[in-house]
């Protein structure tokens, strides 16, 4: 079973799986939801950015097995974080507060939840997610 969540924008279905924003916030908490799931997005964009630009491999593609590229991807974040302990690389803050989400929330486009049966999962547990934490 998967443990964790995916995290997309409003190009995205939907999914158990996958969270995505509202794309027609009706409530505070939906709002948040959306700020919290924007900034989340951009931090993770920051870092596969300076992921891509410290190591080549990453920043023109791996061709190989699904399996390979996994360990590739874990070889390169301990390297990134050896160097960060030893004072010879950077990190991406992980203070969200001054993360800039303006590009983010514009990207969703305003109009209706329309999702096909099929992920009324998707919908039940975006909606707990945000009631227990937002």
């Amino acid at each position: 079973t998967l443990n964790g969540l995916l995290l997309g924008d409003s190009g995205y279905p939907l999914s158990k799986h996958l969270m995505t924003p509202f794309l027609a916030t009706q409530t505070p908490a939906e709002e948040r939801f959306n700020a919290s799931l924007c900034r989340t997005r951009v931090l993770i964009e920051q870092t596969f950015g300076l992921l891509k630009r410290k190591f080549e491999l990453l920043h023109f593609g791996i061709r190989s097995s699904p399996d390979q590229v996994i360990v590739y991807i874990t070889a390169c974040s301990v390297l990134h974080n050896i160097g960060i302990e030893i004072g010879i690389g950077t990190a991406v803050s992980s203070d969200c507060r001054g993360i800039n989400i303006q590009n983010c929330l514009q990207q969703i486009v305003n109009g209706n939840d329309i999702v096909p049966p099929a992920r009324t999962k998707g919908i039940s547990k975006r909606i707990a997610i945000t009631n227990g934490f937002f």
